[in-house]
């Protein structure tokens, strides 16, 4: 997961009026009867970033929604911001593009109540350059760039401390922020948004960029990265969200089931070859 593109006022105001133009009685977010249970015939409308996550939610709709009953709408959004109050709003039914620490971090600025429902899959982070070909070729006096958001920034720093580039002072979490780095080891450091970062890898000697960004650049994650995040025990799933009080909608429980297939799981797989891991186990 991936921070979002700041969007200026007006640009967020049109978003949000295109999508409360759609909040009719018949759209998203519009309850069957007074007792508000979802009607289980109108489609799931889920917010999602490009890629992996609209890419996935694609393969669902086309290849497996149909058997269990389920139809499925697939909005895609170009923001980290945008997807949760379109959500919390009622506009858009769930979302699917970000992990736990941006949700827990959102929720806590935005006071929304946005809940996980089932982890799908993970993007590593990984180290990329233009300039050099090995972790031990970075030096003194180069500079790195990383994610500028709160919860990027730490599993970007945690990245570096990992593979021995930096050392974090004791208790840095995965909020931590440069000002919490004890050795830089001679580096500098530059902060961009998340979405900039492949583009700024002519500009920087290093850059910290995350998966679904990586892959939207050509990168592979699995083979062009100086140095990769590992799956087990990481803490940055992405996961199917909805409104707290949703999380039983059929229909959602339908698209939690299926995103948890084993058909999801070799799709995945064999789309990403380990630039995206799923992050569930699976029995066929």
């Amino acid at each position: 997961m991936r921070k979002n593109i700041k969007l200026t006022a007006a640009a967020a105001a049109t978003a949000a009026l295109g999508l409360t133009a759609c909040g009719t009685a018949s759209d998203p977010g519009a309850k069957a009867d007074s007792g508000g249970k979802a009607d289980e015939s109108k489609a799931l409308v889920v917010a999602a970033s490009p890629t992996p996550h609209a890419d996935i939610l694609n393969y669902v709709k086309d290849k497996l929604a149909k058997k269990e009953g389920l139809t499925l709408e697939v909005k895609e959004f170009t923001d980290y911001v945008l997807p949760n109050t379109a959500t919390q709003q009622g506009q858009v039914d769930a979302n699917f593009f970000q992990h736990k620490p941006y949700l827990d971090d959102f929720n806590k600025k935005n006071k929304t109540t946005i809940v996980p429902v089932v982890d799908v899959h993970l993007e590593p982070l990984g180290l990329y350059s233009k300039k050099v070909k090995d972790l031990k070729d970075i030096k003194a006096g180069q500079t790195i760039a990383v994610p500028n958001d709160t919860t990027n920034e730490g599993r970007a720093l945690a990245l570096l401390a990992d593979n021995g580039l930096i050392t974090l002072k004791d208790g840095a979490g995965t909020d931590a922020k440069l000002s919490d780095i004890a050795d830089a080891k001679g580096l500098k450091f530059k902060e961009l948004e998340a979405a900039t970062l492949p583009r700024a890898l002519n500009d920087v000697d290093a850059a910290v960029i995350n998966g679904n960004y990586a892959i939207e650049a050509d990168l592979k994650p699995a083979q062009d990265s100086l140095a990769l995040e590992k799956a087990e025990g990481n803490p940055y799933a992405n996961f199917l969200a909805v409104k707290e009080g949703n999380e039983d909608d059929a229909r959602v429980q339908k698209l939690a089931k299926l995103l948890n297939s084993p058909e999801v799981k070799k799709y995945i797989e064999d789309k990403y070859d380990g630039s995206v891991v799923a992050a569930f186990g699976a029995e066929g």
